[in-house]
């Protein structure tokens, strides 16, 4: 937990013993913990370092711990200010990198990585080197697990950084919707789905794409990075085009724009249908037998007042269950109205 402002697991639990005793000598420090002589030397040595603990001016000295709250506030202090900076420096690199790659030969701005391990660890750099957006397609198959990279996109998300999300209904039906992606549209990340997905491809800012070098029903053993040029505008404005044609995903989120009392389930219910999956598929998301959500999908369009899907369909609109693509695009920040990347 303590990583943070440098100390290890033994430091840590030393600097935990401490916090919960009184002034304690050297040696009543060695028996509690079980560490040698030596490592507890150089562990208090840093402690005392850091400010986390003082020694007493008796002998022998007994070690104590000033509060935790203004001490460990100092150190966290001084590392926000490091990432800072280091932030500030990497964004210098990052305008340079753009500045040279104006000048790059054509075989220069197409980079090709291969090796799943390469792939995925490409895959993780390029959503953490992002500054404003990432916008990504997503469908079979998964270089990198889906639930590998979700708190990647949690903190980033947290960060500010804006994820606009196209899923692939046949991936999608794959996928756990509750735990996998809901969660992130709870956090911000604005979702919608495509019937059938041209492309896997995930676009860093306007500044790089990645997307598989060959098109592989199981596997992604390569990739190839686009760097700024014709080829990345042109995928930048292919992902714009399919996200204005696209159905949003989640109506959970808009459950309270009804004028009528709707369940969560139920709201669920609306969000996969919206969505395109088919039944079968909509009853595995829910949980539930086929024949239970027969039911349960009769129900919905019976409390909707319709008599039909197509019915069904125009009154969820009509009271504002899904998200309207065009008022939402027009309401959401685009891709050419991000800020410059510096």
């Amino acid at each position: 937990m303590l990583e943070i402002v440098g100390l290890d697991a033994a430091a840590q639990t030393v600097y935990e013993f401490l916090v919960g005793s009184p002034p304690v000598t050297f040696e009543d420090i060695r028996d509690q913990t079980g560490l040698g002589g030596e490592q507890l030397r150089r562990l208090l040595d840093r402690l005392e370092a850091l400010g986390l603990v003082a020694r007493t001016e008796n002998r022998p000295p007994a070690f104590m711990t000033p509060a935790p709250d203004a001490t460990l506030e100092v150190l966290l202090l001084e590392q926000q200010e490091r990432i800072k900076r280091a932030r500030i420096y990497a964004e210098q690199l990052s305008a340079r990198n753009l500045r040279t790659a104006a000048g790059w030969e054509p075989s220069e701005l197409v980079e090709v990585v291969t090796g799943a391990d390469a792939v995925a660890l490409r895959v993780e750099q390029f959503l953490r080197g992002t500054s404003n957006e990432i916008r990504f397609i997503d469908k079979h198959p998964y270089v990198v697990a889906p639930k590998v990279l979700a708190p990647v996109e949690a903190q980033m998300l947290e960060r500010g950084v804006v994820f606009r999300a196209l899923y692939d209904t046949a991936g999608l039906a794959t996928r756990s919707l509750q735990t996998e992606v809901e969660p992130a549209i709870a956090r911000g990340e604005q979702a919608r789905v495509l019937p059938e997905a041209p492309v896997k491809l995930i676009l860093s800012d306007n500044r790089r794409a990645m997307l598989p070098l060959q098109s592989d029903p199981t596997m992604v053993e390569s990739v190839v990075i686009v760097h700024p040029s014709a080829l990345l505008d042109a995928l930048g404005a292919l992902f714009e085009v399919l996200w204005r044609s696209a159905a949003p995903l989640s109506a959970a989120e808009r459950g309270g724009m009804s004028a009528d009392s709707i369940s969560a389930e139920d709201l669920r219910l609306i969000g996969l249908l919206t969505a395109g999956l088919p039944d079968q598929a909509i009853a595995r998301q829910l949980g539930l037998s086929y024949r239970t959500f027969q039911r349960r999908l009769v129900s919905l369009i019976e409390s909707l007042g319709a008599r039909t899907r197509f019915q069904a369909g125009l009154q969820v609109a009509f009271r504002g269950l899904v998200p309207n693509p065009v008022a939402d695009d027009g309401t959401q920040r685009s891709t050419s109205q991000a800020p410059t990347d510096r």
